[in-house]
């Protein structure tokens, strides 16, 4: 149950309204934004909550018990600190918001109403529409884990322990230009190829600094490389624009140990039994089938 101050009170049972609405969004780079349905600007906690945002609200639905609390908020695209780019390139995915109901009169009269999480973002011409999801989400994630072939672990994690910071398995590289929805570039050291396929692509500069894209192929062409991206990023890629990489895995124990040497980690179960092995037949040609290993 909310704890509210006998001020506050005071202030919600007052026959006039002196509240607004305040959100403040925490992305997962650090960068902090705030916004207000309220005429002027509000200044509380060391963030300034800015009233031409053109931000609103729509009604959040609560649930008792563990089902998933959902609302929406709606903003023009022309707000000041909200760009398209950097909604389309993904930097709000995952965003933390938390909702105050404000006493714009005096900032110190507040409540914290709701603290939720940013998921689908929607965009049409001049506006975009955000889907805020509770926290009761983080019970539908996947914990633990999994009876599987592939790997379990992301690359670099705790699990999984391989150092994607090393030369190795990292370098960077410079647009020459984009042909087909590819990147040509050169990088700063030689990879075979598919290395990056599956990995990341991290813009340092120009119009998509800060986007973060995956990296559908990689192919070397000459001293140059051809990166396709999976998704179409915002800004345009022009040449000379700096970029990160980090390879990618498949999550394949033949992976696992010949390109990143490190099976000893491998979190997956590449000898369990598939589909093919449920729906076979006892046949003379076949490993003899009574439930004992296939490798003895």
């Amino acid at each position: 149950m909310r704890s509210v101050s006998s001020t506050m009170r005071e202030r919600l049972d007052a026959r006039a309204s002196s509240f607004c609405n305040c959100w403040r969004l925490a992305r997962k780079d650090g960068t902090l934004q705030g916004f207000t349905d309220h005429d002027r600007d509000l200044v509380f906690a060391g963030v300034t909550y800015r009233a031409a945002s053109g931000l609103t609200a729509t009604q959040i639905e609560a649930n008792v018990g563990l089902a998933v609390g959902s609302g929406e908020i709606v903003g023009a695209l022309q707000s000041e600190g909200l760009e398209e780019r950097d909604l389309a390139n993904g930097l709000y995915d995952g965003a933390g918001v938390e909702i105050w109901l404000v006493d714009w009169s005096d900032v110190d009269n507040r409540l914290l109403v709701d603290a939720m999480t940013i998921g689908e973002v929607a965009r049409s011409e001049f506006a975009f529409r955000a889907e805020l999801r509770s926290l009761a989400h983080l019970f539908d994630e996947t914990r633990g884990d999994s009876f599987q072939r592939g790997c379990s672990a992301d690359l670099g994690d705790a699990c999984c322990k391989v150092d994607v910071g090393a030369s190795a398995f990292r370098t960077t590289g410079a647009v020459l230009g984009a042909a087909r929805g590819a990147i040509v570039a050169t990088l700063a050291g030689a990879f075979d190829d598919e290395f990056f396929t599956g990995g990341s692509l991290t813009f340092t500069s120009g119009d998509n600094a800060g986007a973060r894209v995956a990296i559908k192929s990689h192919r070397r062409s000459g001293e140059n490389v051809s990166l396709a991206p999976w998704s179409q990023l915002a800004g345009e890629i022009a040449s000379g624009d700096t970029f990160a990489l980090v390879a990618g895995c498949d999550k394949s124990a033949a992976t696992c140990e010949s390109k990143f040497s490190n099976i000893v980690n491998f979190r997956g179960f590449p000898h369990m039994p598939g589909n093919d092995v449920v729906m076979s037949y006892p046949s003379s040609l076949a490993p003899t089938m009574d439930g004992g290993s296939f490798f003895r």
